[in-house]
């Protein structure tokens, strides 16, 4: 038998995205931006999360959300009640954005006059995870019907997130949901990680999420200015 060489070249499927995830954010902060990517299964409550989040901070920041979904305009509607400037964008099918399907969607919204833009990405814990969006911070959102066994089944996700949301905290008494179980399995995959439990319909723990939020968008600021 013929002997051969075998020679392995290796470049990230990811690597173009990457680069212009890296180009976008650069683009954002010039304009003063703050990109949030959040993330989460379909019904773990990104959307009444985001729409308790505008209610808080209308007043103080210049606010609007990018609604990704494969179909329907339902989310951007709750996001318009809010008072928000918002645009639903529809992915053709596919179960993620990347950071050129952002930049779109961003110069379609407009980003005159704002200070936070929320993504909330398509629903599911696997494909958006993999994709760089080009936002400042990652967050996601597990809800307590999903289990505290996520971490275990999906831990790239819990890995790119800056925070995690630990929503539908009032209906504990109902699930076998162990909190202090799920934050020590995420914190093995991300050290970093804020664990925030939080109630989008009662508003508990909701203070604690807006207090980083805020935090995040004044330290982007300052960031900023020091760079001018």
């Amino acid at each position: 038998m013929r002997e051969f060489r075998v020679i392995e070249v290796k470049r990230s499927v990811f690597e173009d995205n990457d680069e212009d995830a890296r180009k976008l954010r650069g683009e954002l902060r010039e304009k003063g931006v703050f990109l949030l990517n959040l993330m989460g299964s379909p019904g773990a409550g990104k959307t009444a999360t985001l729409v308790k989040t505008i209610e808080a901070l209308r007043g103080e920041l210049g606010i609007a959300v990018m609604e990704a979904d494969i179909d329907s305009d339902v989310d951007a509607r709750a996001i318009s009640k809010a008072g928000a400037r918002t645009i639903q964008l529809h992915t053709g099918g596919m179960c993620h954005l990347d950071a050129d399907m952002t930049r779109q969607g961003l110069a379609s919204l407009g980003t005159d006059g704002l200070d936070l833009v929320a993504l909330e990405n398509v629903g599911n814990l696997v494909c958006p995870a993999e994709f760089d969006t080009g936002a400042i911070k990652n967050a996601m959102i597990l809800s307590v019907p999903e289990g505290d066994d996520k971490p275990l089944k999906y831990p790239l996700m819990f890995s790119v997130c800056d925070v995690l949301l630990v929503n539908k905290i009032d209906a504990l008494h109902v699930f076998d949901f162990d909190i202090g179980l799920c934050e020590g399995r995420v914190k093995k995959l991300n050290p970093d990680i804020k664990v925030m439990p939080i109630s989008a319909k009662t508003g508990e723990g909701m203070d604690t999420w807006l207090r980083w939020l805020r935090g995040e968008v004044e330290a982007f600021r300052a960031g900023r200015a020091g760079q001018e």
